[in-house]
């Protein structure tokens, strides 16, 4: 898996233009939290679909950007949570246990 970290806000208005050329994968990720690892684990153990670009954010250092991206594709904070962003709006979110390489696939090829 190479994620790319999410480190500056004004990487979210990148994020929104390059989504109009392929999905944009989000993985919203505390690294206090057991079921977020274990979310982390099962993304990392599968293969990303190529046609998307996947960011992960760390929760605990980057909450600005968290708050910043549930206001921008208005989708309410969760850990861990999965965004995928198409055509400049949130397309899917999911949390906990239903974080899976599978539905992102799903997801990103419709």
């Amino acid at each position: 898996m190479n994620w790319i970290h999410l480190t500056e806000i004004t990487a979210i208005d990148q994020i929104i233009k390059d989504s109009f050329d392929k999905p944009q994968v989000i993985f919203k990720h505390s690294t206090r939290c057991s079921i977020s690892s274990m979310a982390l684990n099962r993304l990392e153990r599968e293969e990303a679909p190529a046609n998307a670009t996947f960011y992960y954010l760390d929760l605990l250092n980057y909450r600005n950007i968290s708050n910043e991206i549930a206001d921008k594709f208005n989708v309410y904070h969760e850990s861990p949570q999965i965004l995928i962003i198409k055509n400049g709006e949130c397309v899917y979110d999911e949390s906990h246990q239903g974080i899976n390489m599978s539905e992102i696939e799903e997801q990103v090829a419709a």
